[in-house]
């Protein structure tokens, strides 16, 4: 299996610090730890145990979400769907609450 590479999309700054839209990218490896680069004038990159801890800490109840990049084609969901099976975290009703509209659809 190779790497899987993830973007960080935050759909409302809980915290004030890092702003909306994608904040962070990422790659989780074969043995399931994650490498995470924060964008941004003040980037960092920070290594973790898995992509849960990653959305313990950074997910903000559903504010921010994981996009995965390298989807094989038979495991294509929707992003939110995509990151609730990676993370088993359910919460679809905060995740559609802090959707940003988009006009025509």
């Amino acid at each position: 299996m190779k790497p899987q590479t993830f973007e960080l999309v935050r759909y409302e700054d809980v915290s004030g610090v890092s702003g909306t839209g994608t904040v962070a990218e990422g790659c989780r490896f074969s043995d399931g730890s994650v490498a995470l680069r924060w964008r941004g004038p003040n980037a960092s990159t920070a290594i973790w145990p898995d992509i849960d801890a990653v959305i313990a800490v950074h997910g903000h109840c559903g504010a921010t979400v994981v996009r995965w990049i390298d989807q094989p084609e038979l495991e294509a969901v929707p992003d939110d769907v995509s990151h609730l099976l990676a993370t088993g975290i359910h919460a679809a009703t905060q995740l559609v609450q802090h959707r940003p509209m988009v006009a025509g659809v």
